[in-house]
């Protein structure tokens, strides 16, 4: 993971300073336009040491200490500006490789505060010295792994926002029809947003009793993280960890036959073997009352449900989804008497559980 300050100046940062050296926020002027420093240093360079270094020293104190002076470029509270300066010590944690100029500083700033009220998003740039947001364009590049990525647009009717998540790793397939997933806060505008002043704080805290050696800690603070709904990943890499959230998502359109019901292990299997060790594309519509994401699921660009039905490991959900090709799909696994339709007559989920609550 390794921290901010000695990432860079072991890549050779031209301003880390010597031992005892004063913080070059205080030292070079950034605010006062023009040349700084008498090593004549630009202002946006001055303006990114200083950012470094105020995120190094939260990073290995664990204490948000708000600058003097930010609040005059601002309209948000001095709690809301320490929840910004927490979201981006995650994100710069979590980048790879991190930021290593004020241009890519800038940029990572304007994703990570992405949501936030613009003013002060460009009041805090201007604070450190650093280029305004650069305006999206609507031809930019996708930020979902082609592999992953739907490649059709426009989205089906009535899907709200698109999230990619993590791989799925064989636990998190919880029945026929529903999955746990991660995702990745550090890649998502939506998620970076979000994320509550808690988990921020204790993510910072968890990487400050591990640089101590205090696992012990790290790990009853990371227990709370995981309470809140949250999770710390390890990258492949080694080098980093991620902040990731968690989710339950409910497959839209299908119902699959509960475990003790008929082919119900059977349409876990089938499921576990689709999604297993691979990260999944949703396109969500809604949460149901049970607080579970309501999704169109795919991997490397095949739509799961569409498998799931033509193989009989799941029933078309009438109630809450009229697609005509769903019903396609189901009529063909039924003609061809595979998976659930090889029994005469299976019995329906929905009427299953209606029965279980009944006996109850």
């Amino acid at each position: 993971m390794g921290n901010i300050l000695g990432r860079l100046c072991k890549d050779g940062f031209t301003l880390c300073p010597e031992d005892g050296a004063s913080p070059v926020a205080a030292s070079v002027g950034v605010h006062q336009g023009g040349v700084a420093g008498q090593h004549a240093v630009t202002v946006e360079a001055a303006g990114f040491a200083a950012l470094v270094r105020d995120l190094h020293q939260i990073e290995i104190t664990g204490k948000v200490i708000v600058p003097e002076g930010l609040s005059k470029y601002v309209r948000s509270s001095t709690a809301a500006q320490s929840n910004w300066y927490r979201k981006l010590l995650v994100a710069w944690q979590s980048s790879q490789p991190p930021p290593r100029n004020a241009e890519e500083a800038s940029g990572l700033i304007c994703e990570a505060l992405r949501g936030h009220r613009k003013v002060d998003v460009q009041g805090f740039l201007s604070f450190y010295g650093l280029s305004p947001c650069k305006p999206a364009t609507t031809d930019a590049a996708p930020t979902f792994d082609p592999q992953v990525a739907v490649q059709t647009r426009p989205w089906p009717k009535g899907v709200q926002y698109e999230l990619l998540t993590l791989p799925i790793d064989n636990k998190g397939v919880v029945d026929g029809d529903t999955l746990t997933v991660y995702v990745d806060t550090s890649r998502d505008s939506r998620e970076a947003a979000s994320i509550p002043e808690l988990v921020l704080n204790a993510v910072v805290k968890m990487k400050v009793a591990r640089s101590a050696g205090d696992f012990t800690t790290a790990k009853a603070i990371q227990k709370e993280i995981s309470q809140a709904g949250y999770k710390i990943v390890e990258v492949n890499d080694g080098n980093r960890d991620i902040l990731a959230r968690k989710y339950k998502v409910r497959l839209r359109g299908i119902d699959a036959p509960e475990s003790k019901m008929f082919h119900g292990p059977e349409s876990k299997s089938m499921l576990l073997s689709l999604v297993e060790g691979k990260p999944v594309h949703l396109l969500v519509y809604n949460s149901d009352r049970y607080g579970r994401l309501v999704a169109d699921i795919y991997c490397k660009n095949v739509f799961i449900q569409e498998i799931l039905l033509k193989n009989g490991a799941a029933w078309h959900y009438t109630a809450y989804d009229r697609r005509p090709e769903f019903a396609e799909w189901e009529k063909e696994a039924c003609n061809a008497r595979i998976g659930l339709w090889s029994k005469k007559n299976p019995q329906k989920p929905w009427e299953y559980r209606k029965e279980n609550r009944k006996g109850g």
